[in-house]
């Protein structure tokens, strides 16, 4: 997970933004983002705009604590902006 990710507490989430180029490069990440979302079975909240798009993983509603797999959401996202970017 980039340093780039904040972590906020109460309620416990972990919030970025990425920029982008453009919005064709934004809306295949949001895309692809998705699919990732659907895979990890964890539904980050995600806002856009033209050229960026803020993301926030919220902690499980019961617990409320971030656990491994809400970082590795993150780290995936991370993974796929990177390609995404080039």
């Amino acid at each position: 997970m980039s340093d780039q990710w904040q972590e906020r507490n109460k309620p416990a989430r972990l919030e970025q933004r990425y920029l982008f180029k453009d919005y064709r490069t934004l809306s295949d990440f949001l895309e692809r983002a998705a699919e990732i979302s659907e895979r990890e079975n964890l539904y980050p909240d995600m806002g856009f705009g033209k050229d960026y798009v803020n993301i926030t993983i919220h902690a499980d509603e019961e617990s409320g604590v971030l656990t491994d797999a809400h970082h590795r959401l993150a780290q995936e996202l991370d993974k796929l902006f990177n390609t995404t970017e080039q």
